[in-house]
């Protein structure tokens, strides 16, 4: 034979035991093989394959004609086509059941040589050798299906749907071979359904299609399950199916729906993660998956499903106890499973918001953990490394003898073969890397895994006998009052009320468990706070809020940081607190400080809004405007957590909130002009150019950037459009300014309607011309006219704080050049300042808040509004002079161009500045502790005397009576 002397030595370099039975079947293959040519890399690889695995030397001396004609596929992956292609010509000639059954248990073994001479030779990666496995095991399941089907079809009648067409049976892969995992000798778990009940069609005996795929699926079990002299095709595995060996064999597709719904365990959500049509009929299939979807990933963010999968951990590490299977490298501490359940964890709690992590595949599943900030960047580095070592030792180990095994060896022999085939010279070295592996994984198995807050094992938690009652009246108010609390009659009364209340009672046994389990730990972490009480109540408000959902309580139970982080931010504000307990999803947002107290600048935002977007189906406007408002609720969080944390000052808090505001303006704008395109088509113009021809201008706080936690928005739009008569170019075709006006509708409809996750923003409209009796969307040259001839004073004065911010970025240009002609208007100065001030004495008498012992520090003389009246006067006085005026839309650098200009004493603008943030400041402190911007007198009367010093100076002292200066809307 060619190359015998290459394979000899080959022979001669492996371990001795392992040397000696090589050569014992090399020197027995010789007269078997005839004149067979060995290819060079075959016979270089030959002595090292034949020493890992018995079972493929054993094939080649079986069936050397075989191996002969294996050889050239041995130097070459395949993929689904080949697999097809292959089976597709020895199959043809079958006739009967026999020769099926005779053929695919051929095929399978020329197969799994093929596999596993490429793997023990070092020449596929652990994914194709898992990837051939699930094509070996689809190709056999689909190839006898398809040659039984129309047999039975013949003999019992076609199972049709309604009109007519032929309907098939629906097999699902389960497990590894759902998720292209497929072991060396792996079972296949299968579930077996059909679309829809009925009778087959035929000339003969007929069937309901229940009886018809029950008898086609057990004869399909049978051809690939039944051991025979050629041995099997592969072990099927029907315990997945609904009720498991009670249930039916197969249900169609109504009945599996029905029995998620009403009987699906957590165990079988996780099973179904991995799920896949793997034969028969795949577009009826694809609609099953759709149906089931909504079992497996829930639309929240799931953390009970820590709870379940450890209780699943838990059963099976009694099983590997009692079983004395601490060496199973699938089950044991460390093994296969504990890296599938790290990673399934978090695809059931995460997969229904992230539809990326709906991957079935743990290798693709890992990485995205890191890119999501799940896991670090070093676990998943381990546990991807664990990965690959524990499964090449798992199919060396089963490669052996094609048995499926997952022990490691006792014996000497065995544990020298499978220390080499893994590239280890000895047992101590490859056990030694394994133990290396195993540690790491279970170490990271444990960090996610773990339940650090199980204070029903603490005897020593007072807190704990508290809630169980274990301490009477007396001694709890005093283990309260220990622990810091003021009111510890008032907290003990909380405590009892809420147990023996309704809401305690409806809950379910396992809402029950998990408040039992969370209420001692609150009852400890309130008690860190500065103010235990006030903080104890904040939170247990959003408690009782979240009750009936426990998969929140799940999410503050099994995650000690979350809950410490809710604590933090509902002592710092009640608004905050009430935020969480009107949009609980954002408890999710607490689980990760870096982004929790680092909010995005806008490119970022524009970047996460858009990646959110694209998951979602284009048409799908409803979640589309979920996906905004969840969008802002989160940012906002971000915002609002840096805020109370003192990480964000003041300018910059408003800053992020305008440009949150910005960036959900944009795609709001986009989502509105989609929703009118697809209907009625766009203006010629604008698809001509490829802009909108519509601008959104803001005005206010938003204009001026300063926008505050619970600021409206007040907008105008602006479109630029000429021709009264243009039509736009759709099937439902509309005049474009009746367009552009629905444009604006379907603009505020997104913005203020109420969904599930509340409105984004109240939207106020009264600033655009003629106020509420105006065009909702005005022409840009009719908006110039009515600015330039119509409008009021404090229509222009308004026209300071106003700026574009979304939409066609020509108009906005334009919008600004028009805002630059309106206030650098020449006026004159006496009459201007006799308006200003009757207008800001107007708005002192009706606006004022007065409370004994308070100022008001908006309204109020020498308030914020003074100084926002001052810099409007100035810009509306000395534009023209001075066009600098007109760059910013904001007070504070407003105020220094006034420094520059010299307008105003540098000395009295930095103290102006100083002032306007001190009120700021204040106020925005009391809008988060949900006050009245008041503050005692006293406090700030140094700025108030400032800015009343300035305003005299400048304008003078408010003349008696009121006089015209705003107008009624």
């Amino acid at each position: 034979m060619f190359m015998s002397s290459n394979v000899d030595q080959v022979i001669s370099q492996l371990p001795g035991p392992l040397a000696d039975q090589v050569m014992h079947w090399w020197e027995e293959f010789g007269p078997k093989a005839g004149d067979t040519v060995l290819d060079e890399a075959v016979a270089g690889s030959l002595p090292t394959v034949w020493a890992a695995s018995e079972y493929v030397a054993r094939q080649c001396l079986r069936y050397p004609d075989d191996f002969s004609a294996l050889q050239s596929r041995l130097l070459q992956s395949a993929d689904r086509e080949q697999f097809a292609a292959q089976w597709a010509s020895v199959i043809a000639p079958v006739e009967d059941e026999a020769g099926l059954m005779h053929v695919l248990r051929r095929f399978r073994q020329r197969e799994m040589v093929r596999i596993l001479w490429r793997d023990l030779a070092g020449w596929a990666e652990l994914e194709e050798t898992c990837r051939d496995l699930t094509y070996l095991a689809e190709t056999c399941i689909d190839g006898a299906l398809d040659w039984l089907y129309p047999r039975f079809c013949d003999q019992y009648g076609t199972p049709c749907y309604e009109d007519g067409s032929p309907m098939n049976l629906v097999v699902l892969g389960m497990g590894k071979l759902g998720a292209w995992e497929l072991n060396v000798s792996s079972d296949i778990d299968l579930i077996f359904t059909f679309a829809e009940e009925g009778e087959t069609r035929g000339e003969g005996r007929t069937l309901s299609h229940g009886e018809f795929f029950i008898k086609l699926g057990q004869k399909l079990i049978t051809v690939l399950d039944q051991q025979t002299p050629e041995g099997f095709v592969f072990r099927v595995d029907m315990r997945l199916r609904p009720f498991g060996d009670g249930g039916p064999l197969v249900t169609s597709f109504d009945a599996l729906e029905t029995y998620y719904q009403a009987h699906g365990r957590e165990w079988e959500r996780y099973a179904m993660i991995k799920a896949r049509v793997v034969a028969g009929d795949q577009a009826a299939g694809k609609e099953l998956m759709d149906m089931l979807h909504p079992f497996v990933y829930r639309r929240y963010l799931d953390y009970g499903a820590y709870e379940s999968l450890r209780d699943m951990k838990g059963m099976i590490a009694k099983q590997v106890k009692r079983k004395g299977l601490e060496q199973n490298v699938k089950l044991g501490l460390g093994g296969i499973r504990e890296i599938e359940f790290i990673a399934q964890v978090f695809q059931l709690i995460r997969g229904g918001r992230d539809p990326a992590l709906q991957e079935r595949r743990v290798l693709m599943v890992l990485p995205l953990l890191q890119k999501m900030d799940v896991l670090p960047e070093f676990v998943v580095r381990e546990l991807e490394a664990g990965y690959r070592f524990l499964r090449d030792v798992e199919h060396r180990l089963q490669g052996v003898l094609d048995q499926q095994t997952h022990d490691l060896p006792d014996d000497e022999y065995p544990r020298l073969r499978l220390a080499w085939s893994m590239g280890f010279d000895n047992w101590q070295s490859f056990y030694g890397e394994l133990e290396h592996h195993r540690q790491h994984v279970h170490n990271h198995f444990e960090q996610v895994f773990a339940a650090p807050q199980n204070v029903e094992e603490d005897n020593e938690n007072i807190f704990y006998d508290l809630w169980y009652a274990n301490l009477d009246e007396e001694q709890a108010t005093h283990a309260l009052e220990e622990a810091g609390y003021q009111k510890p009659a008032a907290i003990l009364s909380r405590v009892t009320d809420l147990q023996g209340g309704r809401l305690y009672q409806s809950l379910s046994t396992n809402g029950k468990s998990r408040l039992d389990r969370l209420m001692p730990l609150l009852l400890g972490a309130a008690a860190q706070a500065d103010d235990p009480d006030m903080t104890f109540e904040r939170v247990l408000e959003i408690v009782r809020t979240i009750a009936r959902r426990s998969v929140y309580l799940a999410l503050l139970v099994e995650n000690p940081l979350v809950l410490s982080q809710l604590v933090k931010l509902c002592q710092a504000s009640p608004w905050l607190s009430r935020y969480l307990s009107r949009y609980p999803l954002l408890l999710d947002e607490l689980m990760d400080v870096r982004s929790l107290y680092a909010p995005p600048a806008k490119p970022e935002l524009a970047a996460e809004l858009a990646s959110e977007l694209a998951q979602l189906e284009a048409d799908d406007h409803e979640q589309a405007m979920e996906a905004l408002r969840h969008f802002k609720h989160t940012n906002v969080l971000r915002v609002v957590a840096a805020d109370v944390s003192d990480v964000l000052p003041l300018m910059k808090v408003s800053d992020h909130l305008s440009w949150i505001a910005e960036v959900i303006l944009e795609e709001a704008l986009q989502q509105a002009w989609r929703h009118l395109s697809e209907r009625h088509g766009q203006p010629v113009a604008s698809r001509q150019s490829g802009e909108k021809a519509f601008a959104v201008i803001a005005y206010g706080k938003l204009g001026g950037f300063e926008l505050g936690y619970g600021s409206d928005l007040d907008l105008v739009f602006l479109h630029a459009s000429e021709d009264q008569n243009e039509m736009t170019d759709g099937p439902q075709p509309l005049a474009v300014p009746v367009f552009y006006a629905r444009l604006g509708q379907r603009l505020i409809h997104i913005l203020t309607t109420h969904t599930p996750a509340g409105v984004l923003y109240d939207a106020d409209l009264r600033l655009r011309p003629d106020g509420a009796s105006g065009m909702l969307v005005s022409n840009l040259a009719s908006f110039e006219g009515y600015q330039l001839n119509k409008a009021w004073l404090w229509e222009h004065q308004a026209l300071v704080r106003a700026r574009g911010v979304a939409g066609d970025h020509d108009i906005i240009d334009r919008f600004g050049k028009v805002r630059q002609t309106v206030l650098g208007r020449e006026r004159d100065l006496d009459q201007l300042r006799a308006e200003v001030v009757k207008m800001r004495q107007r708005m002192r008498t009706e606006l004022t808040k007065k409370e004994p012992g308070c100022v008001d520090l908006k309204q109020g003389q020498g308030g914020m509004v003074d100084i926002e009246f001052l810099v409007q006067y100035f810009v509306l006085g000395y534009a023209r002079q001075y066009p600098d005026l007109l760059t910013w839309t904001d007070n504070i650098r407003i105020l220094d161009t006034l420094a520059d200009t010299g307008l105003l004493d540098a000395t009295d603008t930095e103290q102006l500045k100083e002032a306007y943030r001190a009120y700021r400041g204040q106020a925005h402190r009391m809008a988060l502790q949900e006050q009245k911007t008041l503050a005692p007198k006293g406090e700030f009367d140094e700025h108030l005397a400032l800015v009343k010093r300035i305003w005299d100076q400048v304008l003078g002292p408010a003349p008696v009576g009121e006089g015209r200066g705003a107008r009624d809307e």
